[in-house]
């Protein structure tokens, strides 16, 4: 059974229900999210015992915001499409990633999961030397790649095919709200002589990429390059904290199926899938530990 055929064997009352948002559910777990980056960063700022170690956890928790980013941009965390609106926007611009474009983007990734030439995800292929794999973890070419869609879009340059023509000026205008933001935040900074942002923010972030990275890789990392969403994607079984951090994104292979699902109903969509999942792994730790030992070598596609 593929993805199209387990849509079709769904009721009318299944699909109601598994659509189903709630603002309350969406901003419950907003609330828990956010509090915790809060509590961290008055930790931080107090200069809290072992502060050092707290940064870690603050760009943890500031990463994996790219998880609501990428829940907002389909609408389902909320019920109110303001609410959904506003949580792509400020977690876009707290990991630096144009929340609109992202938006273009991330359907085309939908639209043609591993498809090669058509899925923006395979433009760089996944990690197939240890130099590579090392490289990918650092987060250094995520970082390179996010500022060089800030340049290109603040020049109004835009020029990619996900983006309809008619809305490369929206991403421009976008861009530089982004810039001017930033701007204003890095010069308060200066003239109030606070590093605040840097240990708060900066430093967080870059602390915590490689861990988004090491989560990313998962989702379809040597999968198979087929239009099947329950062989193209993969569920990752994992611990009740991961998942609260990634919103439930760690059932990856059910949100492609059915992407219109909000996060808090994918665990009642997984025990309707599981029996069709056709690439899982038992926690990110055995995945990395199958894939970096044969990485030389090994190509991307399903092993």
């Amino acid at each position: 059974m593929d993805h199209r055929d387990f849509l079709a064997s769904l009721s009318i009352e299944q699909r109601r229900e598994l659509t189903r948002k709630s603002d309350f559910r969406g901003l419950a777990h907003l609330a828990l999210h956010f509090g915790l980056i809060g509590l961290t960063a008055a930790l931080i700022i107090m200069r809290a015992p072992f502060w050092p170690v707290l940064m870690l956890l603050q760009g943890i928790l500031l990463v994996f915001l790219f998880t609501l980013l990428h829940e907002a941009s389909h609408e389902t965390p909320f019920r109110s499409r303001w609410l959904n609106t506003a949580a792509a926007h400020v977690s876009g611009y707290l990991i630096l990633l144009p929340p609109r474009w992202f938006r273009y983007f991330h359907f085309a990734h939908h639209r043609h999961t591993q498809i090669p030439g058509k899925d923006p995800e395979l433009a760089e292929p996944k990690p197939g030397t240890w130099t590579e794999y090392i490289r990918y973890v650092s987060g250094i070419p995520v970082w390179i790649s996010h500022f060089k869609t800030l340049v290109h879009n603040v020049a109004g340059r835009c020029d990619d095919e996900y983006v309809p023509a008619g809305k490369r000026n929206a991403m421009r205008d976008e861009a530089r709200i982004m810039l001017a933001l930033y701007l204003t935040l890095f010069l308060g900074s200066i003239a109030l002589g606070t590093t605040v942002l840097i240990l708060v923010w900066v430093v967080p972030l870059l602390l915590g990429q490689p861990f988004l990275r090491l989560y990313l890789l998962a989702e379809h990392g040597r999968c198979a390059f087929v239009a099947n969403m329950l062989e193209n994607s993969r569920t990752t079984f994992t611990n009740a904290a991961v998942r609260r951090l990634a919103w439930n994104m760690p059932y990856h292979a059910e949100h492609h199926a059915y992407p219109t699902v909000p996060f808090y109903k994918l665990p009642d969509l997984h025990k309707l899938t599981a029996e069709h999942l056709m690439v899982t792994e038992k926690g990110y730790s055995r995945f990395h530990a199958r894939y970096a030992p044969n990485i030389n070598g090994v190509s991307d596609a399903a092993e």
